[in-house]
């Protein structure tokens, strides 16, 4: 028995992407707000405790000028008396909501904030009590706790050289309730920050749906397609990251669906195409005498010649399974009229033909020079099958500009053979297509079929022009890129290169 130790996740388990990514993104603000609020509270503490004793020295100031000069603004009369002093200084000072001051001669109020004042401090007995105990000597702010709140105070002594009792002017803040105002500000943030967090929960709920809807597609498809089904392609929407997603997955399905159906087909013709010299094989075998040696002899030989068609066979079915790879050719510049006569001294070996290079091209080119010379010598080949010897062979290239402002490479190979029939001449590209009067010939079946693939990886399309008893003109056509360099551009739009080779 096999055990894994793997964990497994258990079925519906699984947190949707939506979800996390949400509870991220909240977490996120949260965070994000927390901090921020927890800043800003601690920054606006500390500057309401500045605030505070900067307001208790600008007052202060005031109430030292006031007793520096010794004169009272309305009368004009030099202060005789600290009492009065602190009612003039009263009088003059603009005091908040959470503002107060009391005047103190011998423990005693003698003066309190205006009756408009909120806040009041001769009705907190604890304050009444520390202000009478106070005998200051300068002044000084201080911070007083009581049952009641917390104050910040400013202790101011009056002295008068006409009055030999003290005073003592305090203005104090109710230190708690403006801290109750700042934390009254924290809570109307929170709520705020959470309102503004929620709301932004449901859009981008719906946001995050609407983007995560491409994966969700996808996800669908992929649940969709099977071995049977590679038919259904995902719906790019939108010119985003996931529209180029959405491409891309669409593109490799396209390469799944076509490897999956070359593999079909090879594995089709495969076992199409050696079930017959297999069956040849093993019936000769099965027949044979072994005791005759004539025999024994026969069925070697019928033996060999079926491998060596099955060999030729599988090799050919190996190109046709590379022709769709990425890296079936690998174009470079190549000087094609250096090419063309490279492959006319390679085919003249393949036959006693009347082999001729005419209307060779000049140029620079970028193509994949071993492909081409492969299609172009399988031209050639098929060109020895169906001619007789000493007839001539033509091989010929051109370049040409079309009206568009393309360039096409055209490469054709011409012969004096059988010809082929008009209704034959697209079966002779597909895979083991052969003409009608082609019965006299051996091969596998998919030398045009190579050569078609060829001309497809560069972009172009191979066609003939052929006739019975006329012989025929196989022409590859090949677009060339801006990069190629040829210069001797010929307009041959009439007739075409092929036909111009057969004239």
């Amino acid at each position: 028995m096999t055990t894994t130790n793997a964990p497994q996740r258990a079925a519906g388990s699984r947190v949707p992407v939506r979800v996390r990514l949400l509870t991220g993104m909240m977490l996120l603000a949260g965070l994000t707000l927390l901090i921020a609020g927890a800043v800003n509270y601690l920054v606006e503490r500390k500057n309401l405790a500045t605030t505070l004793d900067e307001a208790l020295a600008r007052d202060v100031e005031e109430v030292r000028v006031l007793a520096d000069t010794g004169i009272d603004p309305e009368s004009q009369q030099h202060f005789t008396n600290a009492a009065d002093l602190m009612y003039i200084a009263m009088q003059y000072n603009q005091l908040s909501e959470t503002q107060s001051m009391l005047g103190m001669q011998d423990g005693e109020i003698v003066w309190s904030a205006p009756e408009n004042v909120s806040l009041r401090l001769e009705d907190d007995p604890e304050f009444v009590s520390w202000a009478a105990s106070l005998n200051p000597d300068s002044v000084y702010l201080t911070t007083v706790d009581t049952a009641h709140t917390t104050y910040r105070a400013a202790v101011i002594p009056i002295n008068l050289a006409e009055d030999t009792t003290p005073g003592v002017f305090i203005e104090a803040f109710d230190a708690t309730a403006e801290h109750r105002a700042l934390q009254v500000s924290l809570v109307i943030f929170t709520a705020a920050g959470a309102g503004a967090l929620l709301l932004g929960g449901i859009i981008a709920w719906l946001l995050v749906g609407r983007v995560l809807q491409p994966v969700r597609a996808l996800q669908e498809t992929a649940q969709r397609i099977t071995e049977q089904d590679l038919d259904t392609r995902i719906q790019a929407r939108g010119h985003d990251e996931f529209a180029e997603l959405t491409e891309t997955i669409n593109e490799m399905l396209d390469r799944l669906q076509q490897a999956l159906e070359q593999q079909k087909q090879l594995l089709n013709d495969v076992g199409h195409e050696l079930r017959t010299p297999i069956t040849i094989v093993r019936g000769h075998l099965e027949l044979m005498d072994a005791n005759d040696p004539n025999d024994v002899n026969d069925t070697r030989d019928i033996g060999l010649d079926e491998l060596q068609r099955m060999s030729l066979l599988v090799n050919d079915l190996v190109v046709l399974a590379q022709s769709n790879r990425t890296d079936f050719i690998r174009p470079a510049p190549v000087d094609i009229a250096a090419l063309m006569r490279d492959i006319g001294a390679k085919a003249a070996a393949l036959g006693h033909r009347n082999w001729q290079l005419k209307a060779n091209a000049e140029g620079t080119v970028d193509i994949d020079a071993s492909r081409i010379t492969q299609a172009m010598l399988q031209l050639c080949a098929n060109a020895v099958k169906f001619s007789e010897p000493g007839t001539p062979v033509e091989l010929g290239s051109a370049i040409r500009e079309n009206h568009n402002g393309t360039t096409e490479l055209f490469l054709w190979v011409s012969d004096a053979g059988i010809g082929i029939d008009p209704e034959d001449q697209q079966v002779i590209f597909k895979r083991f297509g052969r003409a009608g009067n082609g019965e006299r010939t051996q091969g596998s079946g998919l030398g045009l079929n190579i050569v078609a693939a060829i001309a497809s990886a560069h972009g172009g399309d191979i066609r003939v022009e052929s006739a019975p008893g006329a012989g025929s003109i196989f022409i590859l056509n090949i677009p060339l890129h801006p990069g190629s360099n040829a210069p001797e551009v010929t307009n041959m739009l009439e007739p075409s290169p092929g036909q111009e080779a057969a004239q």
